[in-house]
């Protein structure tokens, strides 16, 4: 036994991220498993590719993620997902292997949430003015993204197949999004969103209803939104173009699209929607998220509640 363990411990890594990408890709996700393969041939095999499993277990990890980011400039964010990939591959191993790898030793950096941005009131105004009087769709799938949470990617998947008029319903059940296949090389692909709870749907305020209403009759329903062509999508890094293109109109400093993002969210917490009804529309998989990334209590909201009580 003490023989088959000692071999088994030469193994090379390399070796076992070859077997790992053969186990995950029949149970992830197209997008996730070439999002795993970029990592691992971009930062994990150029770092571990000759070392054996027995030597993974003493190695410097907090040097290895010094190098990535010092020398690389990558983010906290970056670095905590490729070491949670290296987790998952030497996970893998313990259990086809019946090793023990000291996964203890890999320290996943600490993400500090920043304050998130938000656009102002002014601003906002003159964003949803600009887009939801334009004829073009492009901008009016900004408005969109503001009047309803969306993603950069779910906004480029969305189809007028998935808009209910008559429920007043958008259904976000795609994303299209440009990955890595290698370190070089990209394809788009359109698939499920992230998670299980990114498969939504989200009410429309009566405004989209109105402007989508007005406009529908010039589209089928298996044409993309943002472009009307059911062969011809918008990737969402030309999308970030119109995006940089409307807030110049708009005469509006540049943040980034996610921005529309988060101030829906702001914007409902602060008109009173529970935390969970939110969550869902935002697709989140766990409420939690919503709680720590968008309640946060003010000295004047306790007082005002405080207040009340009395």
């Amino acid at each position: 036994m003490k023989k088959i363990i000692k071999l088994q411990k030469k193994i090379t890594f390399k070796k076992i991220t070859e077997d790992f990408l053969v186990y995950k890709k029949q149970q992830i996700k197209e997008s996730t498993y070439f999002n795993y393969a970029y990592k691992i041939d971009k930062y994990l095999l150029p770092a571990f590719e000759d070392l054996t499993l027995e030597e993974m277990t003493t190695y410097d990890y907090n040097r290895f993620s010094e190098v990535l980011l010092e020398d690389m400039q990558i983010s906290n964010k970056f670095l905590k997902d490729i070491l949670l990939v290296l987790k998952s591959i030497l996970r893998y191993a313990e259990q086809r292997y019946d090793l023990k790898m000291k996964l203890d030793l890999i320290n996943l950096p600490r993400v500090r949430m920043q304050d998130l941005r938000i656009f102002s009131e002014r601003d906002k105004r003159k964003i949803k003015e600009f887009c939801m009087n334009s004829e073009n769709t492009r901008y009016i799938g900004i408005g969109i993204c503001l009047y309803t949470g969306m993603r950069i990617g779910e906004i480029c998947a969305l189809k007028w197949e998935d808009i209910d008029l008559g429920k007043r319903l958008i259904y976000v059940r795609h994303t299209l999004q440009r990955v890595y296949v290698k370190p070089n090389e990209t394809k788009i692909i359109i698939d499920s969103p992230k998670s299980e709870k990114s498969m939504r749907t989200i009410p429309m305020s009566n405004i989209v209803y109105t402007k989508l209403k007005e406009i529908k009759e010039n589209y089928q329903k298996d044409d993309f939104f943002l472009t009307g062509d059911k062969s011809v999508y918008m990737e969402p890094r030309g999308y970030q173009y119109t995006f940089k293109s409307c807030l110049k109109k708009c005469k509006v400093p540049y943040r980034n699209f996610h921005c529309l993002r988060h101030t829906f969210a702001t914007d409902c917490i602060s008109v009173g929607m529970d935390v969970k009804s939110l969550s869902e529309i935002l697709g989140h998989s766990d409420v939690g998220i919503t709680l720590n990334r968008y309640v946060h209590s003010s000295d004047k909201m306790k007082k005002r509640y405080l207040e009340k009580l009395a």
